[in-house]
């Protein structure tokens, strides 16, 4: 029998990620509150004289989600969450509010690089688990095409840019948009294979023990 995966989010690219890599998580979606963890990361950062930056703030947001599904339900599994965030000039970006952010948005991206961080966080809440909770951020440099205004305009007619962080996606819709890549692929898409296996090492499992 596989060591059981829950994942704590709703995203279709990360469940198909998962299940390329031969693995079938249970899916239950986190309804952590999201600005009151950044919140809260954000004041501890502070009162230790430092700034979040964006690599900690989605690996708060991706602990707050394990960690609250592992509360919130007997799962029984390893629970994993995560958070992706485009970093550019410094700012941090989630998913664009409407669709003229997201033309706003890819008006400032096209031609230009950004960082797309994924925070990635496990809590072993198995019976017979070690207890242990970890993470890590995953962090690419994604190259972003120059994009003409009537191809933001009709990229974002399509709705995707607003499902996704960083308005974009580089295994659907917006991949001929994504000139280039520096780092891992499956963390752009949304959780990194290489990074979950070393994760799991830790908590002594190995990636295969996950597949059926």
């Amino acid at each position: 029998m596989p060591f059981p995966l829950l994942l704590a989010s709703q995203s279709p690219a990360r469940l198909s990620t998962l299940r390329s890599a031969g693995v079938e998580p249970d899916v239950i979606v986190s309804d952590v509150d999201e600005d009151a963890a950044l919140d809260a990361a954000r004041a501890s950062a502070a009162a230790a004289g430092e700034t979040l930056s964006p690599a900690d703030a989605v690996l708060a947001l991706a602990r707050a989600k394990a960690e609250h599904v592992a509360a919130e339900y007997e799962t029984g599994s390893i629970v994993l969450g995560c958070d992706s965030m485009l970093e550019l000039d410094g700012e941090i970006l989630g998913k664009p509010a409407d669709a003229p952010t997201a033309v706003e948005r890819w008006r400032a991206m096209r031609g230009r690089t950004g960082v797309l961080h994924t925070g990635h966080w496990l809590v072993d809440d198995r019976e017979d688990g070690t207890g242990g909770t970890l993470g890590a951020t995953s962090s690419t440099v994604v190259r972003f095409a120059d994009l003409t205004d009537a191809e933001i305009d009709a990229y974002v007619a399509t709705g995707e840019p607003l499902k996704v962080a960083g308005a974009f996606t580089v295994d659907g819709l917006g991949g001929p948009y994504v000139e280039a890549i520096e780092g891992d692929y499956h963390g752009v898409v949304g959780v990194s294979l290489p990074l979950l296996r070393h994760l799991l090492a830790e908590l002594g499992v190995a990636f295969h023990e996950l597949r059926d």
